[in-house]
């Protein structure tokens, strides 16, 4: 709650706010827990962030349609790996609530059942493209749309062939870009995955 606090009085245009790791705690706590923030930063939107394979918890989309009576809480993050996620906010909060996907592979399928973009990691190599199959897809053009995934299928795979961050930094790296290793206990990227991006990279370069 701090840091978002001391985000909002910086200026930020908004806050991603994960649920709690380690303790796992009932929805009741969760819904405390979003609750407290939104209050403590009443001006600043919040993007609720779900991804129960890094915190141990899964926020429930009961919980989360309760928390859409706090006008700062706009948008979601669905991580879980399942459109299924997407299906049920859909069903309890209409478009209510934003919803994006939190996974790249999934952004297309999830588009399918309601989401209206992604919170991409791919994005930091391919955000030109993936803005067009996000924008194919929501006008309709279906055929560019599932291309496009397709075409990028290989690198979201490949971001996330070994613990994320790990990959997107030593892909970052061979595109030019010196982001550095990611701290600790992540360690650099070893050969074989660099090897790996470097190969994927290759392939999406225009001919």
């Amino acid at each position: 709650m701090e840091a978002t606090i001391a985000s909002a009085s910086l200026g930020a245009d908004g806050a991603l706010v994960v649920v709690p790791y380690y303790n796992r705690p009932p929805q009741e706590g969760l819904e405390a827990h979003f609750r407290a923030i939104a209050a403590a930063a009443p001006e600043l939107p919040l993007m609720l962030y779900n991804i129960p394979g890094r915190t141990g918890c899964s926020l429930q989309p009961e919980t989360t349609a309760r928390l859409l009576d706090l006008p700062n809480v706009i948008s979601y993050k669905a991580a879980s790996g399942s459109t299924e996620e997407v299906s049920q906010l859909r069903a309890l909060c209409g478009d209510r609530l934003a919803l994006y996907s939190g996974d790249d592979a999934l952004t297309l399928p999830m588009l399918a059942v309601g989401a209206v973009g992604v919170v991409s990691v791919a994005s930091h190599l391919a955000g030109p493209q993936i803005q067009m199959m996000v924008s194919a897809f929501l006008s309709g053009d279906i055929h560019t749309a599932l291309a496009l995934h397709e075409r990028l299928l290989p690198l979201f795979k490949g971001l996330f062939c070994t613990t994320s961050p790990i990959p997107v930094k030593a892909a970052l790296e061979l595109e030019g870009w010196p982001v550095g290793a990611p701290r600790p206990p992540l360690v650099p990227a070893d050969h074989d995955v660099r090897q790996r991006l470097s190969a994927i990279l290759a392939a999406l370069r225009p001919t």
